[in-house]
């Protein structure tokens, strides 16, 4: 936990908009982050990880006890299984689950896109929109298929439209990834070597 927390508090003093932590840590994470201000990073969770196959009311449930811990946007890992099956009814109704559980969270929805053809990514991004995401994002970071391209960037952007913001996850280690990102259409980054990418941008 120190760990994390130490994390924490590097990546609000370099102006990072949130901090992603396992359920189980969003409590300790936004106590220690609250400032006599009021002013704090925003503490984010995630729901359903690595493969989104859980039921989606046990999805809700996790999704509801993280914010009530605190959490203030939620990453969510859209059911691989269905996109699979090309269920994309049953992929908007997982996510809408959640929406109902959280009604006012900021939902960003993992599509894995490392995974699908173009077409199957365009359409699970737009299966996830109509269930309520706010955001979709390329990648988990923990499927061994590999995380976020410019390539999937631009599908998922021209996909969402004005629609839903693209975050790009996964793999962007350096300062060029991150940029060829953000010029592929991606409004947000999640990062694990957040500093990295940081000190490469001067």
């Amino acid at each position: 936990m120190a760990e994390v927390l130490e994390g924490a508090a590097i990546a609000a003093s370099r102006g990072c908009v949130a901090v992603c932590v396992a359920p189980a840590m969003v409590h300790a994470v936004v106590t220690a982050m609250t400032r006599p201000d009021g002013g704090a990073i925003a503490v984010a969770s995630v729901v359903g990880f690595p493969h989104g196959t859980q039921l989606s009311r046990t999805k809700a449930v996790e999704a509801a006890a993280a914010v009530a811990l605190g959490a203030e946007r939620l990453v969510v890992v859209a059911d691989l299984g269905a996109v699979a099956d090309g269920d994309l009814a049953a992929v908007a109704a997982d996510v809408a689950a959640v929406r109902d559980a959280v009604p006012a969270t900021l939902i960003d929805v993992v599509v894995e896109s490392a995974l699908w053809t173009p077409a199957v990514l365009r359409q699970a991004c737009e299966a996830v929109i109509d269930g309520g995401a706010d955001s979709v994002t390329t990648s988990s970071g923990f499927h061994p298929a590999g995380g976020a391209s410019a390539g999937a960037v631009a599908v998922l952007r021209a996909a969402a439209g004005d629609r839903a913001r693209v975050t790009a996850a996964g793999g962007i280690t350096d300062s060029t990834t991150a940029l060829a990102m953000v010029e592929a259409g991606a409004d947000t980054l999640r990062l694990s070597d957040t500093f990295a990418v940081l000190d490469g941008l001067g």
